[in-house]
């Protein structure tokens, strides 16, 4: 792969359909895609050197979010014409093309009548990924600082934590201060011109959670000045190379002793939900959580959506149209 996925991906309007189309395994599905969304996983895990070393990393179609229409299936519930969404395995894609197969209860969901279609589709991975940081670990006025307010993950982070009750801290540049703000977010602080770590020892706040959405381990180092002894710091930043596996070890295995953090520390990994999916849409569906999508590419163009998306300064998701409604 010369240049980053963004360059070597390539446009074709001949793909044949999946090789399991023809004949489902179990509990599986066949949808006509409609829309497909991008998640920072999308372009890490094909970039990565070590697999490509390796020989793991191979030609595929990207993306894992999707919304579209069952074709055929063998998953108990859906029956042919349904709409759904859901997420496709990372290592699996898939959902960059017109057709693709899924399988696993977990990973689709049916649409509810009315939804928006091309909302549904940013949820599998950025809205799963906030409701499972937040939804097991706080409760009504619990205090969470989410550091990265704006991006795919943090649009959501922040309307969840409200929806649940919760005081929100966030960080973001200065020109989505006020973008962050409208979303419910109580407190937010310019990372521009703000030393973050430094704030919040002087702000005094005591969180009872702490979300890293960008990868800042300063923060984690720091925490016990400013997360309950009780309180958990979450990270779903990270990338899947040697620089960042030995940030990760240093963080959740380095003793306090020789510099390590005095705070519970977890890297989560989104877990398939299809409950969680379906509360997600419940509340795009009624107004109370909303899908920001920042712009909608054409197919053809998703080389530059993956380019915007590694920019680091996109608000919000960004959805390719595949093969529309």
């Amino acid at each position: 792969m010369t240049g980053g996925l963004e360059k070597s991906l390539q446009y074709s309007d001949t793909v044949p359909l999946p090789s399991k189309a023809a004949s489902l395994p179990e509990n599986s599905v066949l949808v006509r895609v409609a829309y497909a969304s991008l998640n920072p996983v999308d372009y890490k895990l094909p970039e990565t050197a070590l697999l490509r070393v390796l020989g793991i990393s191979k030609p595929g179609i990207p993306c894992g979010d999707f919304v579209g229409t069952v074709v055929s299936t063998t998953m108990p519930g859906l029956r042919p014409g349904d709409r759904v969404f859901g997420s496709n395995d990372p290592s699996k894609g898939g959902a960059l093309a017109e057709y693709m197969v899924l399988s696993g209860r977990e990973n689709v969901v049916p649409l509810s009548e009315g939804e928006n279609i091309s909302d549904a589709a940013t949820l599998g991975v950025a809205g799963l990924t906030a409701y499972q940081c937040l939804q097991p670990y706080v409760k009504e006025g619990s205090k969470v600082f989410i550091n990265g307010g704006s991006g795919g993950v943090g649009i959501f982070s922040i309307q969840i934590a409200k929806k649940l009750g919760c005081i929100v801290t966030t960080t973001c540049s200065g020109p989505n201060v006020e973008f962050c703000k409208s979303l419910g977010a109580d407190d937010v602080v310019d990372y521009r011109t703000v030393d973050v770590v430094e704030h919040l020892k002087r702000q005094g706040t005591q969180y009872d959670l702490l979300i890293d959405n960008v990868n800042t381990p300063s923060i984690y180092y720091s925490a016990h000045h400013y997360l309950k002894p009780e309180g958990r710091f979450i990270t779903i930043a990270g990338s899947p190379d040697v620089a960042s596996v030995i940030s990760m070890l240093k963080m959740f295995c380095l003793p306090t002793w020789l510099g390590g953090g005095q705070r519970r520390a977890q890297f989560l990994l989104r877990k398939s939900d299809a409950e969680g999916l379906a509360k997600m849409a419940e509340w795009v569906q009624e107004g109370s959580v909303k899908a920001v999508v920042e712009k909608i590419y054409e197919l053809d163009q998703a080389g530059e959506a993956f380019a915007r998306m590694k920019s680091g300064r996109t608000r919000g998701k960004l959805v390719v149209k595949v093969a529309g409604e």
